[in-house]
């Protein structure tokens, strides 16, 4: 028996439907127990620190309660995003009904030598382009790999950008990278920092502004979105922003000067924001300004914020909880302009007359797929680019995130969504079949909006349903909101059910599940391991 090895529970003592966590040296360590046999993985996510054994243990997988990443409980390997990397492994011990465990990490698998054949390249260094070039050495493609972007900055987590940057909980400096710093020339990936003039489909080349040009033998197109600026005058006034990157968030950071984290700041409540549209960027971010006293206007078109999404019961509970906290709304509302002083705007004219003041405007009016670089493939009227159930767009070219109209279902029009973790699972996929395989997307969409404290998450995709079912108490946010289309959930909307949605997205994912097997996981919370 090794010395370092530490005494850290019984056998008889340890659960085979969840993972227990234990600390040895300081290392927090999550068992999982499969019969006699006893694994040992870094207990928490690596994507945002979820605490593993709070989620899920089902059919050899484990799910993070909070954003769903999902590993392999026999090896630790990534199955589902956002997490791009596996877990971290330790050495166990089991003697007779004594589990050890030792503090020190195995090492990582070591990877296959280098080649520089053949090319593959990767356009858009967002979510789905880091997700990509992770899979791909994971899936042990061994050739020059390049990743493209047109921003200085490594992938990183664009989801803080709208929910934690603008209340000044999380600095712009302190925004997560999805993948270690030195990942990237550990694993020989090369970053250019460019942006893409035209990609000629034909020949396999792609040209850069610079100048320059690469030619690959397989690309994956994960370009993501530009956000629609509307056709309003006074949209080029100072003070005027839109929030897609990271310096948008620290350009509105500024513009709204310091603030602490703990609280208001002095000036923070004679500033007024108003923000046009009531989208997820948008209501995240009025969620965001609201906790540091910022005054918050939202101004939209639509009758019930996130209808379309969820219909206006949810709708109108998500407007009430923003009105609790502050926020002002202006609904069934046109914009007519922009007006400005000096160059910088101080307030947003309505069509009905009424003038709204305004120190800073943002532009929540939606994105467009930025595919207008790509040349010699027919594009759909919103600029989409169509791909079949493995991500393939045309020979040696996928797509995959924003951009991509893919079939979620069979026997269903194929469709576009804007979710970032979505754009993740279509990378590993697409990457999956770049290096051979021939696999189909299958997973449940997922994605999580934060307002005022509480987490919402939406599993699967809902255009339209029968009939809502509701367990919990929506006016109190504890709840989960159960979308069935004859008789089969067709997605679900939650809040403070993380451990319950870590089995809904499993039941989802093996195939139709009813509206009673869903109530039945939410009642008794625990998987149907039948």
């Amino acid at each position: 028996m090794p010395t370092t090895a530490r005494h850290v529970g019984q056998l008889s003592q340890l659960r085979e439907d969840r993972g227990q966590r234990v600390v040895v040296d300081g290392e927090k360590i999550m068992l999982i127990r499969d019969g006699d046999v006893v694994r040992a993985y870094s207990a928490d996510c690596p994507h945002a620190g979820g605490p593993l054994e709070e989620g899920a243990l089902c059919r050899g997988r484990i799910i993070c309660p909070w954003h769903k990443g999902t590993f392999d409980a026999a090896t630790g390997k990534v199955l589902e995003p956002p997490p791009l990397v596996p877990l971290k492994r330790y050495a166990v011990i089991v003697d007779g009904d004594d589990v050890m465990v030792t503090p020190d990490k195995l090492p990582d698998e070591t990877e296959p030598a280098a080649t520089q054949e053949p090319h593959f390249a990767v356009i858009g260094a967002g979510a789905a382009g880091a997700a990509a070039c992770a899979a791909l050495r994971e899936y042990g493609f061994t050739g020059r790999l390049t990743l493209i972007g047109d921003e200085p900055h490594a992938p990183y987590d664009r989801t803080s950008l709208s929910k934690f940057v603008p209340s000044a909980e999380m600095p712009p400096a302190d925004v997560p990278p999805l993948l270690a710093p030195d990942w990237y020339e550990q694993h020989r990936v090369e970053r250019f920092v460019a942006k893409v003039a035209r990609l000629d489909v034909r020949n396999r080349t792609i040209h850069l502004e610079s100048g320059g040009e690469l030619t690959y033998d397989t690309a994956l197109l994960a370009s993501g979105s530009t956000p629609k600026v509307p056709r309003i005058p006074g949209c080029e006034l100072g003070g005027v922003h839109v929030l897609r990157h990271l310096d948008d968030a620290t350009a509105i950071v500024e513009a709204l000067g310091d603030a602490d984290a703990r609280g208001p700041s002095e000036n923070a409540g004679s500033l007024q924001v108003a923000i046009l549209g009531s989208s997820f960027i948008g209501l995240e971010t009025a969620a965001a300004l609201r906790k540091r006293g910022v005054q918050v206007t939202v101004i939209s078109p639509d009758k019930v914020p996130f209808a379309k999404q969820f219909g206006e019961r949810i709708g109108a509970m998500f407007r009430e909880l923003h009105e609790r906290n502050g926020v002002k709304f202006h609904l069934q509302a046109k914009v007519a302009s922009l007006e400005g002083e000096e160059g910088n705007v101080h307030e947003v004219m309505l069509e009905s007359g009424e003038h709204i003041a305004a120190d800073l405007v943002l532009l929540g009016t939606g994105v467009t797929p930025a595919t207008g670089f790509i040349d010699g493939l027919p594009l759909q009227k919103d600029g989409g680019v169509i791909v079949n159930a493995g991500m393939q767009a045309a020979p040696g070219l996928y797509a995959a995130g924003d951009i991509a109209v893919f079939p979620l279902r069979e026997n269903e029009e194929p469709l576009r969504i804007e979710h970032w973790r979505v754009a993740q699972q279509h990378a590993r996929i697409a990457a999956q079949n770049m290096c051979g395989a021939r696999n189909r997307y299958s997973g449940v969409p997922f994605f999580w909006t934060y307002h005022f404290g509480k987490n919402f998450e939406y599993l699967g995709h809902a255009s339209e349903w029968d009939e809502l079912v509701v367990d919990g108490e929506l006016d109190r946010q504890d709840f989960a909101a159960l979308y069935v289309k004859d008789d089969n959930v067709a997605a679900v909307l939650a809040c403070e059910r993380d451990t319950q949605t870590a089995h809904l997205i499993d039941a989802m994912r093996r195939g139709p599940l009813t509206c009673a097997q869903a109530l039945r996981i939410v009642g008794r919370d625990s998987c149907d391991r039948s």
